[in-house]
């Protein structure tokens, strides 16, 4: 005979059960009313096929309940599908297999959750890169970052719109909501059938080329994320057709707005981050953690133009956005003083960060506190306005002396070690080993060798780390500035002026330029060398509109085609970097817009496209979302393209002496602009710009 249990040891057994498990209580909406009888199955996501917890079905009134056992998720990224079931707004009023929606929840499961098509759209574009179909599987860093920037789209709680996309920053200036919106009401469209041909209208204009026609509206939704740049006038007008609109004022009978009053160029959805003291980003970088580094040429909040103000400092964010620097100051110290371009991770997590202002070397701990000392590294006063600085993966350290034309070498990362080379007095070398003009950017190719880019060339020096004497010169664009190394080894290098003319023009411009500044700050002040040169480049802009992108193959011949312009897309471009599809991404500061080029793994590009071509839309690449005058941009764990807004009102204010008082803060750029799973992720930090993918 089975004799009963005690009460104590039934009663501790009883609260162990409990205290493992977790309850959800959630709901299934389409177009804003219930979706019953449709399948919602909880998953944990990880780097294996995602795991099924739970799953239900919900009721008339579109409600679920579960429970899990929390001990099983092992720190995974937890999230919830719906499939299939009856909308109660469907005019058919009938079972709808096309019923495909996603919730990502994150780490820790909400007592209370919406999934709808707001969250699917959230999910879906943060969490492109790891998405098929239902499976959300990948490197857990990547997973954990596509989580943590959902509830910056959308709340998960009522599947309503998230406190990020409708902050200031990105409500009102820039099209992000209104996108996102909008694909919402396509994928409702289809889910109610508003009209009898809405899912297959939805499906056809979302095919990715040469790619199978999505058959719900969860993978619809995919499709549109990872091409964002394929047919955006026929998506939208499927949603014109759903939803047309009135004759005279009105608005459409959509159940999401804003909503998009035209076609977009491209259905992508970016947000805008500021604070932790960004003003003016010059140099970015993402760290093992995916938090993402600045350099800032001003400090926020000062009437700072590009005849003086107070330089900035160091910024870092969260890589969901949120400022882990201090919001004003951001991290101080160390001897930094008006950074500019020169921005690196080391492997080992080190920030390193070179100054124009303070001619200083300076480097940073992970958790941004300075390791220089209070002065920064000035090598005895050796050095001028320093600009570009990269690690090698053995720990080498190259910085980049702009205004004097030199090379600052510290093996392993040791001041007291460093020793300069390729001087230049009266643009001849000195030591015989090597020549630079103007260095902007260095990096380091696959054989260990240097590559320095000068802005006041054509062309690109190249020689081995341990011998400079060996160096030559490659022909690129006209004034190259940054390098990204690809792995096959090619370098690909931004030409701010790409082709503009002759030297002859040049230097006349050059001279107009001088000219210039005589009249805004007379003769004594017209040397300024900073101010010429960034005048310079940016009147000659104006004069030569465009830019190029070259291709160098490790055997110092350019790939065919090279120059390649991004279908006009490129102008003045500053940043580039390569993602773990070996696209090729270029940050336009006087377009203000993001180019995708064809790198040379052809087979990850659309059909027919070769090395070089573009894939954003020619013409303009993607704009708009709050991007200004751009100087960098990086990739993240997550697919993430990080962009640094450099510029806000360059003439107004930048190009000013004495701004008017109501817009004389706005020198600097504000804040990086993320767009959001829109390149293969790559492995972070990206040491010597050779990037590795996952």
């Amino acid at each position: 005979m089975r004799l009963p249990l005690p009460a104590a040891l039934l009663a501790a057994l009883t609260l162990g059960q409990v205290a493992s498990a977790e309850q959800i209580v959630g709901k299934v909406t389409g177009g804003g009313g219930p979706v019953a009888k449709s399948s919602v199955v909880l998953w944990v996501a990880g780097e294996a096929e995602p795991a099924k917890l739970s799953e239900a079905t919900t009721d008339q009134d579109g409600a679920f309940r579960f429970e899990f056992d929390a001990g099983t998720t092992h720190g995974g990224v937890l999230y919830l599908t719906a499939r299939g079931g009856e909308a109660r707004l469907d005019a058919v009023q009938a079972d709808n297999p096309a019923i495909g929606l996603m919730a990502v929840l994150g780490a820790t499961a909400p007592t209370e959750v919406t999934i709808n098509e707001l969250t699917t759209v959230a999910s879906v574009w943060a969490g492109a890169q790891f998405l098929q179909g239902d499976a959300f599987s990948g490197h857990a860093l990547g997973l954990q970052i596509a989580a943590g920037n959902v509830p910056n789209l959308v709340e998960i709680a009522t599947g309503g719109l998230g406190p990020v996309i409708q902050d200031p920053l990105n409500s009102t200036q820039t099209t992000s909501m209104a996108t996102m919106t909008t694909v919402g009401n396509l994928l409702a469209g289809c889910i109610t059938r508003v009209q009898p041909d809405a899912c297959e209208r939805l499906f056809e204009a979302s095919t990715p080329p040469g790619g199978p026609a999505p058959s719900d509206t969860l993978t619809a939704a995919q499709a549109i994320a990872l091409h964002p740049w394929n047919r955006p006038a026929d998506l939208f007008a499927v949603f014109d057709h759903l939803y047309p609109a009135p004759q005279g004022p009105g608005s459409r009978s959509a159940p999401f707005r804003p909503y998009l009053s035209f076609a977009p160029g491209s259905w992508t959805i970016a947000l805008r981050y500021a604070g932790g003291g960004l003003s003016g980003l010059g140099g970015i970088a993402i760290d093992g953690d995916g938090d993402a580094w600045a350099a800032n040429n001003q400090m926020a909040g000062s009437q700072s133009t590009m005849y003086g103000g107070i330089g900035g400092t160091l910024s870092e964010l969260a890589a969901n956005g949120r400022p882990l620097s201090p919001m004003t100051a951001g991290y101080t110290g160390g001897g930094v003083d008006f950074p500019g371009w020169g921005l690196t991770v080391a492997g080992d997590g080190k920030v390193w960060v070179t100054s124009i202002e303070g001619r200083t070397i300076s480097v940073f701990d992970p958790a941004g506190q300075p390791l220089s000392p209070s002065t920064g590294y000035h090598l005895d006063g050796q050095l001028g306005g320093m600009q570009g600085i990269n690690t090698t993966p053995d720990g080498d350290v190259w910085a980049l002396d702009s205004s004097k034309s030199q090379i600052v070498h510290l093996p392993d990362g040791d001041p007291a070690r460093a020793r300069i080379l390729c001087r230049t007095v009266d643009d001849k070398p000195v030591d015989g080993t090597c020549q630079v003009k103007g260095p902007f950017h260095v990096a380091f190719d696959l054989q260990g060798r240097v590559l320095v880019s000068n802005a006041n060339s054509n062309t690109v020096t190249r020689f081995p780390a341990d011998d400079p004497g060996k160096a030559e010169e490659l022909q690129v664009g006209y004034s190259p500035h940054a390098i990204a190394i690809d792995s096959q080894g090619n370098a690909w290098v931004a030409n701010t002026l790409g082709e503009p003319g002759t030297k002859e023009k040049l230097e006349l411009l050059r001279t107009k330029i001088r000219s210039e500044l005589e009249s805004r700050l007379g003769s004594a002040s017209a040397g300024d060398e900073t101010v010429e040169k960034f005048i310079a480049l940016v009147r000659i802009i104006e004069e030569f509109p465009g830019g190029s992108v070259s291709m160098i193959r490790p055997d110092g011949t350019q790939a065919p085609g090279s120059p390649f312009n991004g279908g006009g897309s490129v102008s003045g471009p500053w940043g580039i970097t390569v993602d773990g599809n070996d696209h090729v991404w270029v940050a336009n500061g006087f377009g203000k817009t993001l180019t995708e080029l064809c790198g040379v793994r052809i087979e990850t590009c659309p059909p027919g496209t070769k090395t070089g071509d573009t894939i954003s839309p020619p013409g303009t690449g993607y704009a708009g979302k709050g991007m200004q005058f751009l100087t960098g941009v990086a990739v993240d764990p997550a697919g993430n393209v990080w962009a640094a807004n450099n510029i806000d009102l360059m003439d107004e204010v930048c190009l000013t002496q004495t701004p008017d008082e109501t817009v004389s803060t706005r020198c600097g750029g504000n804040g990086f602009v993320v767009f959001f799973g829109l390149a293969k992720p790559v492995r972070t930090p990206v040491v010597g710009s050779q990037v590795q993918g996952w």
